[in-house]
């Protein structure tokens, strides 16, 4: 996805998107499952970032790897949910997610700033469950 690559293009953080029909319990739980499963805990510094949409359900979450959350609030997560939330209750999906992309990535960017070497650790791509 585009708005990941600019957003990662700044930071050593990694984003990844996940999207599911329905989430029938914590959606923050459930984002720490999908987070283990799909390797985001493996990289090397512990900046991996997911957000978690089960659109269908109307459940969101964003949660940091331990690298991040040593530097970023609890409650900054709980914003950007509800920055995702306001999108999505106008019907601005895509609108929603790149604006809270490029807000982490904005975040992310005072605390891991991108390095010389940087590689991308983990795909861009947008995963489903």
């Amino acid at each position: 996805m585009k708005t990941i690559r600019e957003a990662e293009s700044r930071t050593s953080g990694e984003i990844r998107i996940h999207l599911e029909r329905r989430c029938w319990r914590n959606p923050t739980a459930r984002a720490a499952a999908v987070f283990n499963k799909l390797g985001m805990n493996e990289t090397k510094d512990r900046t991996g970032v997911l957000i978690y949409v089960a659109h269908k359900s109307r459940k969101v979450a964003i949660i940091g790897d331990s690298g991040i959350n040593q530097q970023v609030a609890l409650e900054f997560w709980q914003e950007r949910c509800s920055q995702l939330q306001t999108y999505f209750q106008k019907g601005a999906y895509c609108e929603g997610l790149c604006a809270t992309i490029r807000t982490i990535g904005e975040e992310l960017k005072h605390h891991f700033p991108a390095e010389k070497d940087d590689v991308n650790e983990l795909s861009d791509s947008i995963s489903y469950g």
